[in-house]
């Protein structure tokens, strides 16, 4: 049996410049995009809303304790 070799092209498919307008124009569609359009896709209704009380609990991640863990051996 022979071996099987698979040539890949070295050519890329776009040069650097094509690249940064690529990248230019989605940044920019992605700027444009409105938060309820954004959202309109997402289905938050089996998601109940927070409680005054439970909102009074919020800490923000950074000011959370973290907890040590034993590992056992």
């Amino acid at each position: 049996m022979g071996n099987l070799f698979i040539k890949r092209s070295l050519k890329p498919r776009y040069t650097y410049e094509e690249m940064q307008e690529i990248a230019r124009i989605e940044l920019e569609r992605l700027k444009n995009i409105s938060d309820e359009e954004y959202d309109k896709d997402i289905d938050y209704s089996d998601i109940p809303p927070l409680t005054d009380e439970e909102l009074a609990k919020f800490k923000p991640a950074r000011l959370r304790q973290k907890k040590s863990q034993n590992v056992a051996s």
